[in-house]
């Protein structure tokens, strides 16, 4: 088995503000093998140590240094690319904000170099149409995750994927996704732990991100059924994960 985990969060450990059966007991089992874990989420909305305050309150004790999420991957990602001083009009929360200011970058509506489309509470068209408009002018179009729904406890939701695709089709620009499926989260999430590929397995409950991008990024896949994802859908990829469980509850270090 392997010895560290990269571990997705909704629908895999909680859905909406619902810790899914059996996750705490999971943790905890990981913890007692002494296996090195990481939650991966493209979730962007939380700050690590909001998100680690946020889970402890419902019962997930995750420290924040074991959290890396799709909006740090963005900022790791813009690091490289422009570093220090560049430039963006940002469509998100602090959780893509922070890192970003981290790193040095300018949030500004002034003549952007970039256009950050990351997930929020609640989409704001004006900002959305303001975003259309720089990414036509030119400004470079990234966006934190491709997920175009997600699991809550009232059912699915329309996620950032969608938005995306609303504003690709306005501006004729497609944007470049940073989060899963992206072997490049995969491997910032790899090093962030420590780890390597071979001894790492990937646990989510999305086929289209979760499980392409561990198979990608060379590692065995767990495919659990407690998310968006039905065992009848299967048919539909011509991939499949290592194993499927029905949820966490169910596996063991």
């Amino acid at each position: 088995m392997s010895k560290s985990y990269l571990i997705d969060m909704d629908g895999v450990l909680i859905a909406g503000k619902r810790v899914i059966p059996g996750a705490p007991e999971f943790l905890a089992r990981l913890d007692a093998a002494g296996a090195k874990y990481l939650l991966l989420t493209n979730n962007p909305i939380y700050t690590a140590g909001d998100l680690s305050y946020r889970l402890d309150r419902i019962g997930l004790h995750i420290p924040p240094e074991r959290i890396f999420t799709s909006g740090m991957a963005t900022a790791s990602f813009l690091a490289k690319q422009r570093g220090a001083g560049g430039t963006a009009f940002v469509i998100g929360e602090s959780g893509l904000t922070e890192p970003l200011h981290q790193i040095g970058f300018i949030l500004t509506d002034h003549d952007p170099e970039y256009v950050i489309l990351g997930e929020t509470r609640a989409y704001d068209l004006e900002q959305i149409t303001i975003g259309v408009r720089f990414v036509i002018k030119g400004a470079r179009f990234i966006a934190t995750n491709p997920d175009v729904s997600g699991p809550s406890e009232h059912g699915i939701e329309p996620a950032n994927g969608a938005m995306a695709a609303l504003m690709a089709t306005a501006s004729g620009i497609a944007p470049f996704f940073v989060g899963k499926p992206n072997p490049l989260m995969m491997r910032m999430a790899l090093n962030h732990l420590g780890v390597h590929s071979e001894d790492t397995t990937m646990i989510g409950d999305r086929m289209d991100t979760d499980i392409i991008g561990g198979i990608q990024a060379g590692m065995e896949t767990t495919l659990v059924l407690s998310g968006v994802t039905a065992r009848t859908d299967l048919g539909k990829y011509s991939y499949r994960p290592t194993r499927i469980a029905n949820s966490v509850a169910d596996l063991e270090p």
